[in-house]
């Protein structure tokens, strides 16, 4: 049995859309080519947040922990690196190219009360793991509320935001 499916004059904008997004991106981005020497690329991060840290994830494959430069100013935290290319032999004749090289940089900025002086970072299995430590005054804080006569009751208080 077929089903009918309605037309929707949106669903083929966001197709023209999708595919105008990958032109430019492969446009501004890099293709391999004589200009660039290679592919830019971005580098894809997961970021996350406990109580007490953020947590910051890159995937680097192939990169040696010595040529990547992590850097955190301003509440902005830099990771800048380069995979070199490889060097090309006479004869070589290659049927598919599709590994990246090149420099490549990312900049993120984080909410302030970051511990500069006590991040810290791992480098295992192609991933970078970065943990900044919260300052005290932003780590969330545990509220007792008293009542006349019952027991105390906890409560967790989620942040504090400062209207300043």
């Amino acid at each position: 049995m077929r089903s009918l499916i309605r037309w929707d004059p949106f669903r083929e904008m966001m197709s023209i859309r999708e595919t105008m997004d990958r032109l430019f991106d492969s446009y501004f981005y890099g293709q391999p080519g004589e200009l660039t020497g290679g592919w830019t690329w971005e580098l894809p991060l997961d970021v996350t947040e406990k109580d007490d840290a953020f947590l910051v994830k890159a995937s680097l494959p192939g990169i040696k922990p010595d040529d990547l430069d992590v850097t955190f100013e301003n509440n902005t935290l830099t990771i800048r690196g380069e995979v070199k290319a490889e060097e090309e032999s006479e004869g070589t004749r290659y049927h598919l190219r599709e590994r990246r090289y090149g420099t490549f940089a990312r900049s993120i900025t984080l909410p302030r009360g970051i511990q500069g002086d006590a991040i810290e970072a791992n480098y295992e299995a192609g991933v970078l793991t970065l943990r900044l430590p919260k300052a005290e005054e932003v780590k969330p804080k545990r509220i007792a509320v008293r009542t006349g006569e019952t027991p105390m009751i906890e409560g967790k208080a989620k942040s504090v935001v400062s209207k300043n």
